[in-house]
């Protein structure tokens, strides 16, 4: 590392494996409960459960993203942390937050809007704890001798992530209302200002892993950014029809929603082009295998999955289908969890010192993880169509159907074993790696 205070990422990656186990724990119990065995219900209800999966991926997400911009800013901006000590308070007071939140929902302390089921009070606490994150790295850029474009990307990204998520604690009355703006912060994050984020570390990987030239990557984020807000923004109104708003958003919804794959085509192309140009064979080839599979799963599971199922004739009858839940789960996967387990990669020799690079458990981490999720991606669209079918044509009734599919959910249960064994030696080899330490600088 170059900046003794890019430390502070370490403890926000370990914070994100820690929330990553979590995360699995729970999607266990969601599995088992679809099969049938529903033994934790009167502990840990299937709606408890599911709200804790969705937001704990959420919030190891967004730590592994603040993880990235302290390792990235400061070395993009060619300038030390502002303020190391505000830095470890912002991270004991996030990982606070959401312990609160997941203690409460199990006390059935929430909101109970999906997806932002986290408390008023709650919510509140999360704005001071992300404006202080985001004072600490624009004062950091402020401060810094260079403004690459690169770090601009993903401050924008995150500025933006931060400015979308108050629209989703105004209070209405009306469903409709407080269902469309809902959506500004569900959609406009993982469609939008998300992958602004997800661009920006990918293009610092990028730099530092091929050698390629910094202007001819920057020149491919223009083009990112510009896909991002013209498809994702308006791309949005897939969702609106089905709250009560207006037909046009059915056509503007399925126009734009149909250009949304070409973002995270030009992110595949451009990762891949960026590689096979590169003069400079980095030793890491674990942080190098989870950019590219960044890029190219990003483009099957965010961009494939979701133009199959959201043009209006389709999704007709596959809204809120497990064929939903095929396509959020390689894309959460592929676009935001892989960028950060490559950054991870990246970053974690260069803040040991120790050159873990190339090991058995690191290339098994990604190739069991990657072909579990593929199974359990299989698995759901199996389950969805079969729902759609019986549920949405034939006409049967929604408990009987979900007892007709348990099957598929034993093969998901046997993938998401073989992810689970994955992402173990990730964190095995996280652990391996110990603690930064002043050794691992490097003069500048």
């Amino acid at each position: 590392m170059k900046y003794k205070s890019q430390k502070v990422a370490y403890w926000f990656f370990a914070l994100s494996m820690l929330l990553l186990s979590l995360q699995i724990v729970y999607g266990f119990i969601m599995g088992f409960a679809h099969m049938g065995y529903d033994n934790l219900h009167s502990v840990i209800p299937f709606n408890t459960a599911r709200a804790v999966h969705t937001n704990l991926l959420v919030v190891w997400l967004l730590s592994g993203f603040m993880g990235a911009a302290y390792y990235i800013i400061p070395e993009e901006a060619e300038h030390e942390l502002v303020s190391v000590k505000w830095a470890y308070i912002q991270l004991i007071s996030f990982a606070v937050v959401g312990v609160i939140a997941v203690i409460g929902y199990h006390l059935n302390y929430w909101e109970g809007r999906k997806f932002l089921e986290i408390p008023r009070p709650l919510d509140w606490l999360v704005v001071v704890n992300v404006l202080t994150f985001l004072g600490l790295i624009l004062a950091t850029l402020y401060k810094g001798k260079k403004r690459t474009t690169t770090s601009l990307v993903l401050t924008m990204g995150l500025v933006f992530a931060a400015l979308l998520y108050l629209p989703g604690m105004i209070w209405f009355d009306n469903q409709t209302m407080d269902s469309f703006f809902r959506w500004w912060v569900v959609h406009l994050w993982v469609e939008g200002v998300w992958e602004l984020i997800m661009g920006g570390i990918l293009a610092f990987l990028l730099i530092k892993i091929t050698g390629v030239d910094r202007e001819v990557i920057e020149k491919w984020l223009y083009v990112i950014v510009g896909l991002t807000f013209i498809s994702g923004i308006l791309g949005t109104g897939h969702h609106y029809y089905y709250i009560g708003a207006g037909k046009m958003w059915l056509i503007i919804g399925g126009i734009f929603s149909a250009l949304e794959p070409l973002a995270f085509l030009g992110m595949a192309l451009f990762a891949i082009a960026m590689y096979r140009k590169g003069e400079k064979r980095h030793p890491n080839k674990t942080a190098l295998n989870w950019t590219l599979g960044t890029a190219i799963v990003s483009f099957v599971g965010a961009g494939l999955l979701g133009l199959a199922h959201t043009l209006p004739q389709v999704n007709l009858y596959t809204h809120g289908t497990l064929v939903t839940a095929m396509h959020g789960h390689l894309a959460f996967w592929g676009a935001y969890a892989m960028i950060v387990l490559a950054i991870i990669s990246y970053a974690l020799p260069n803040l040991t010192g120790r050159k873990l690079y190339d090991t058995t458990h690191g290339q098994l981490a990604f190739w069991l993880s990657n072909i579990g999720m593929l199974g359990m991606t299989v698995a759901f669209g199996v389950a969805g169509v079969s729902q759609v079918y019986m549920e949405r044509i034939i006409g049967i009734e929604f408990g009987e159907v979900q007892q007709e599919i348990q099957v598929h959910f034993l093969i998901l249960v046997l993938c998401a074993t073989m992810f689970t064994a994955g992402i173990s030696y990730f964190i095995y080899e996280f652990l391996k790696y110990g603690t930064p330490n002043d050794e691992a600088l490097v003069s500048k």
